[in-house]
């Protein structure tokens, strides 16, 4: 298993000097953030995509994952990384998640990237019943299946509390409706022990889906709010004993981006206790 931070707690510095800085700490991978200040894919001139590539090379990181969930450069002021959500229900709004994921994977194509990854429908409005926000979720996403194909680039469903897909039986009732092998999971366990799912107890049962991780601590109360790996209450001896399990050899990635004051920090921190823990099992 590899070890890889996402660009996400770095938004106040360029791309270029995150990975930079990413690589200084003894990670090897980056997940790149579509969005700004870094990989926004509506406004990424091919200047910039080569500069990217370049900068990946010059200190020898590769892309873990390509962050399609957030969507900070529309600055909704509701929250800005749920909005525009896949069932908002202005149709002109949630056309611009749709265009905005077919943009992501033609850039994780042009950069190399293996998938990215998508809110799992977002939050529920008001009046909105499960049912209709299913339907109009799986009618706004089919044809960026489409397009995943296509390229041959997978989208992966990030379950997270308060959303529409938040628990993984809600993740396998929407992959069997999708049916298609272009979709899968990233099981981020923070998320997982926020609603109640133990990682380490899940693990093994959504391995045949898993093709990502994401990794963060939740506090005892399980009130989501990323802290870094080995502050809070989950268990990741047992966590990564059983991904150890799976035989997964992929990456992990460390997702900290409540860190913008002093990402480094935070960053090495999380790399110390991970390391430690990994060569426990």
């Amino acid at each position: 298993m590899k070890l890889a931070f996402s660009s996400n707690a770095y938004l106040r510095y360029p791309i270029e000097e995150a990975i930079a800085r990413v690589a200084a700490l003894g990670y090897t991978g980056i997940e790149l953030l579509a969005d700004v200040p870094h990989a926004w894919p509506a406004g990424l001139l091919e200047v910039q995509k080569r500069a990217i590539r370049d900068a990946l090379a010059k200190h020898k990181l590769t892309i873990s994952n390509i962050n399609a969930f957030m969507m900070n450069a529309i600055a909704d002021l509701r929250q800005p990384y749920w909005h525009p959500s896949w069932i908002d229900p202005d149709p002109h709004y949630r056309a611009i998640r749709r265009e905005h994921t077919k943009r992501a994977l033609k850039l994780a194509v042009d950069l190399g990237a293996p998938h990215i990854t998508t809110e799992p429908g977002g939050p529920l409005a008001e009046g909105q019943t499960r049912k209709e926000a299913f339907d109009i979720f799986y009618e706004e996403f089919m044809p960026c299946v489409e397009w995943a194909d296509h390229y041959d680039v997978p989208i992966l469903i990030e379950p997270e509390p308060e959303l529409l897909i938040e628990r993984f039986d809600q993740f396998l009732e929407f992959h069997e409706r999708v049916d298609s092998s272009m979709v899968q999971l990233n099981f981020d366990v923070g998320h997982a022990y926020c609603v109640g799912e133990d990682p380490q107890d899940w693990i093994a049962k959504m391995a045949e889906y898993t093709v990502h991780y994401h990794l963060e601590d939740i506090a005892a109360t399980r009130v989501h709010q990323h802290l870094v790996p080995g502050r809070g209450a989950i268990d990741f001896a047992a966590t990564l004993a059983e991904i150890d399990k799976t035989g997964y050899d992929g990456w992990l990635t460390v997702e900290l981006y409540p860190y913008l004051d002093d990402p480094d920090a935070a960053a090495r921190e999380a790399k110390q206790f991970l390391t430690q823990q990994l060569a426990g099992n």
